[in-house]
């Protein structure tokens, strides 16, 4: 009896030390695994806990981290929303963030997103001109009287200049990298790795969720 009764007790201190070595693994903390954005960023879609993503279509590490944040967003329920946030920081990547909101705004971004992805990181094409970039949306069905009406438009250069304007406030320091709701910001440096990005994510997407429900 006796041994069973310590036995019983053994395992219900593992199973109790099991359920907080969970626990602690699924908390993380500001300042060590993700940062606060003081002040916060005005997010544009202010119904929902809005996901950005900063990124560049030349960065190698992006390019990984694209299908593993696309498996992501397919798991997240409607109150969470998503958009991209291409970074500049030098004048070609202004010509790749205006690629990005020219397929947005042709309805066309989710063929190009990995089309240029690809293009860049395996292909090797600099994509350094607007006619090097028109090519690529002409050989995936775009017409280049579409392309250039669009990639020249205000509308276009607005976002970019909206885009430059988040990044700066976010204080982006490298891609790819996470925003949530205007608030945290994530990177694998401070996240430990790009599958860790994701892990801080949920993790702040439902920090949000209960602060809106109480």
């Amino acid at each position: 009896m006796i041994k069973q009764a310590m036995l019983a007790l053994s395992l219900l201190v593992f199973g109790m030390s099991g359920a907080v070595g969970e626990d602690a693994a699924n908390t993380y903390v500001a300042g060590t695994d993700y940062d606060v954005i003081s002040p916060p960023v005005r997010t544009v879609d202010q119904d929902s806990i809005e996901v950005a993503e900063f990124f560049w279509y030349g960065c190698s590490h992006c390019y990984a981290f694209e299908p593993l944040l696309e498996q992501w967003r397919k798991t997240q329920p409607d109150d969470v929303s998503f958009r991209g946030v291409p970074a500049v920081w030098r004048d070609n990547m202004e010509l790749h963030a205006k690629a990005y909101y020219t397929a947005e705004a042709l309805g066309v971004l989710d063929t190009m997103q990995m089309v240029i992805f690809q293009a860049m990181n395996v292909d090797r094409k600099p994509l350094s001109s607007q006619g090097e970039i028109a090519a690529l949306f002409v050989a995936n069905g775009v017409s280049e009287e579409d392309f250039n009406k669009a990639f020249n438009s205000f509308g276009v250069n607005s976002q970019v200049s909206q885009a430059m304007a988040t990044a700066k406030a976010a204080k982006l320091d490298g891609t790819p990298a996470l925003m949530v709701n205007g608030k945290y910001y994530i990177s694998s440096r401070k996240a430990g790795s790009q599958a860790n990005m994701l892990k801080v994510a949920d993790f702040l997407i439902e920090q949000e969720r209960a602060a809106a429900g109480s």
